[in-house]
């Protein structure tokens, strides 16, 4: 008899386990639903979500209001790379504040860890700068929800090590940029702020950034200027071209026009 029970058992939940696509690994069960983990793409809203941190709870972006802010992910606390990327951080804030661009860093351990980690950071000097008090959050994402909302598991992994996704998003909280790096290489924070600073540069559309451009290089006009009724083209001050399709404005024209629209 309880060889029968057992076969009915058997024949009733074994299809429906198969039927759900469940792999079973020898640390935890992960269904296929979960595995579909897509990364938000540029142009499309910042995923929100509430969770704690260093500074509190934190509901993102709406927290940040109409600022740039700069999602900075780590796959775990206590980590050599990701420690120097958030040491070298803490010593650009200012430099960030100034391009009104907010810094949120998660990382998947426990806030507990997190605290730890925080306060061996802020007693260390990076490169000889001098300890530095670290401001922004460090978000706990134990339970990998932002994680997952981001995109950055990785479907054939059950580990966290593709948790290194950074995102750039706008004040109407649009994503703008993303940078995904391997966890043995360092991620640049100078291009950071080069990002950010291009984005704010080229938000109303009339101008781009040519290769390796920084703040104060002269920067590319999508549309050349307009020609003539006998088809020649105009250049005005402040414009000039090395051939037809390369067309440049003066960065000292774009100074004057930010200042006079201040005024």
């Amino acid at each position: 008899m309880k060889k029968i029970v057992l076969f009915i058992v058997a024949s009733v939940f074994v299809p429906q386990l198969w039927s759900q696509n469940i792999s079973v690994s020898s640390d935890k069960t992960v269904t296929k639903e979960d595995r579909d983990f897509r990364i938000p793409l540029i142009g499309e809203s910042a995923p929100s979500f509430t969770a704690e941190s260093t500074n509190g709870t934190i509901n993102f972006p709406d927290d940040f209001g109409r600022k740039w802010k700069v999602l900075f992910s780590h796959p775990q606390d206590f980590t050599p790379v990701c420690s120097t990327e958030i040491m070298e951080l803490a010593t650009l804030q200012n430099e960030f504040d100034k391009l009104g661009a907010k810094l949120v860093v998660i990382s998947t351990d426990a806030l507990d860890t997190h605290v730890q980690w925080k306060k061996s950071m802020e007693t260390l000097s990076l490169n000889n700068k001098g300890s530095v008090k670290i401001k922004f959050p460090l978000v706990d994402d134990a339970n990998l929800v932002v994680s997952k909302k981001y995109g950055m598991i990785h479907p054939s992994s059950n580990t966290t090590k593709s948790v290194r996704g950074v995102f750039i998003i706008d004040p109407d909280n649009i994503i703008q940029a993303i940078y995904f790096y391997p966890k043995s290489v360092g991620r640049n924070t100078d291009e950071l702020l080069r990002m950010i600073t291009a984005l704010q540069a080229t938000s109303s559309g009339k101008v781009l950034t040519p290769v390796n451009w920084r703040a104060g290089n002269d920067l590319l006009i999508p549309i050349p200027p307009k020609t003539d009724a006998t088809g020649k083209t105009s250049v005005p001050d402040g414009f000039y071209s090395p051939i037809w399709y390369l067309w440049y404005k003066k960065a000292s024209l774009i100074d004057e026009n930010v200042s006079q629209s201040e005024n």
